[in-house]
């Protein structure tokens, strides 16, 4: 097994654990693979939800990029959301896995077909 089907399957456990939620294989594997290098590093692969400056990158690189959101409100209340639904209490918030929530939670699976 690759590394990078290993993440898949960490992350795969880490929606179903603390997120309740049962992945799209084919969805996740593909977000993951959106996510680039930065699954490797250990810094990068994790989302600092505590961070203003991270939640903004994630804002502008990724709902806004990305997915192709307009900057509204939206943007922050459903960030907010899903790491609300992540859990505050879990530090290591994988970036692949908050990607994965926030294209569900905007409903922008089209994306990555």
């Amino acid at each position: 097994m690759s590394t990078r089907e290993e993440l898949i399957k960490k992350y795969a456990a880490d929606l179903k654990e603390k997120c309740g939620v049962t992945p799209n294989m084919d969805l996740l594997t593909k977000v993951t693979i959106g996510c680039g290098p930065s699954i490797y590093n250990g810094d990068a692969s994790t989302v600092a939800a505590s961070q203003p400056s991270e939640l903004e990158t994630v804002k502008k690189n990724f709902l806004i990029k990305k997915l192709g959101l307009a900057n509204t409100p939206a943007l922050d209340e459903g960030l907010h959301a899903v790491l609300e639904k992540y859990g505050h209490a879990n530090k290591h918030k994988y970036r692949a896995v908050v990607y994965y929530l926030l294209t569900l939670h905007f409903k922008k699976e089209s994306v990555y077909k």
